[in-house]
């Protein structure tokens, strides 16, 4: 036993010593789409005044593929050193998990959560010939015909589509979900007039909403958002318990040292107080939301999880 014992004590003085050289290079930072998305932008927001308070360079990595799936398994295999990090949302690390059963890796086995990073509302959005100027008309529009309304997203298993998944459980309407290849064309056909709602990014519809194309109804954060003005939250719309927000997060591989995942928490921390930071996010639709601790956030990726699986099994949703 005295080997062995040796050899665990041994180990951890390696770790203790890593943890207290941390950082001593680069990190890269792996993002699960191409360049130019939210979580891209975000990425490259945060991870310079990242790199800054660290001492070292954070280096953008893109790896898109398979909804963000590719990204994450490779952080999933990827040394519990502290120097590849994961930015995820719940998309990548919630809903891919439970709609697609040929996804190789356990978000609660596979990482340690290290931060929530920002958050931002969606935007309930109908075409203008559509006689609503409110979520409870549009309820009401929608209870008078089961089925005559399209709801687009920008494909089965996004969380635009979960969106209007979950308003449909909370609110009993029927409405036809029509899935796009991108967020982009989602908003398109709502303009052309082949679909008739969309809960979208702000970016995507409030330069539309703007000019008159588009008629924005509330944002489905619970609460009002100075991020988009004008705009109820949910529980002024009429939806006390319906919210959706895009959140995105740090996560490190399984197995880092405590003490590391506890360092980039702190930096992260830091760094989301930058008012430079939250300036640039802001122009986005975009605030930042950090957590309390990495526990915290856990429990919080735990919580979504739960939400998450009740709202698929209800609505069916399938990964396509």
């Amino acid at each position: 036993m005295k080997p062995i014992l040796a050899l665990f004590s041994l180990l951890s003085v390696c770790a203790a010593a890593s943890a207290q050289t941390y950082p001593a290079k680069s990190i890269r930072l792996v993002v699960g789409f191409a360049p130019g998305g939210a979580s891209d932008i975000i990425a490259r927001l945060v991870g310079d005044p990242l790199g800054r308070v660290l001492g070292q360079s954070i280096i953008i990595d893109n790896k898109p593929g398979a909804a963000s799936s590719l990204a994450t398994e490779f952080v999933a295999k990827s040394a519990s050193d502290g120097y590849t990090i994961l930015i995820a949302s719940q998309s990548g690390m919630i809903i891919n998990p439970i709609i697609n059963k040929n996804i190789n890796y356990n978000t609660e086995r596979d990482f340690a959560p290290i931060s929530k990073v920002t958050v931002s509302p969606l935007v309930v959005t109908v075409n203008p010939s559509l006689p609503v100027h409110s979520v409870r008309e549009l309820i009401a529009e929608a209870k008078k015909a089961p089925g005559k309304l399209n709801a687009a997203s920008s494909g089965n298993g996004s969380l635009p589509h979960l969106a209007v998944a979950l308003f449909s459980v909370q609110t009993g309407v029927q409405m036809v979900h029509v899935p796009y290849k991108s967020g982009g064309q989602a908003v398109q056909s709502v303009l052309a007039g082949d679909t008739q709602v969309t809960f979208a990014t702000s970016p995507s519809v409030l330069p539309l909403v703007q000019a008159g194309r588009l008629r924005a109804l509330a944002v489905t954060s619970r609460e009002r958002t100075p991020l988009v003005q004008g705009l109820p939250g949910m529980k002024e719309a009429g939806l006390p318990d319906y919210e959706v927000t895009v959140w995105y997060g740090f996560f490190a591989p399984a197995g880092t040292p405590a003490e590391i995942v506890k360092r980039l928490f702190e930096a992260t921390n830091l760094t989301l107080q930058n008012p430079n930071l939250k300036q640039a996010l802001a122009r986005d639709g975009t605030e930042t939301s950090g957590s309390s601790s990495p526990a915290d956030f856990g429990a919080f990726v735990r919580e979504e999880t739960k939400l998450w699986t009740q709202v698929i099994r209800a609505s069916g949703a399938k990964f396509d």
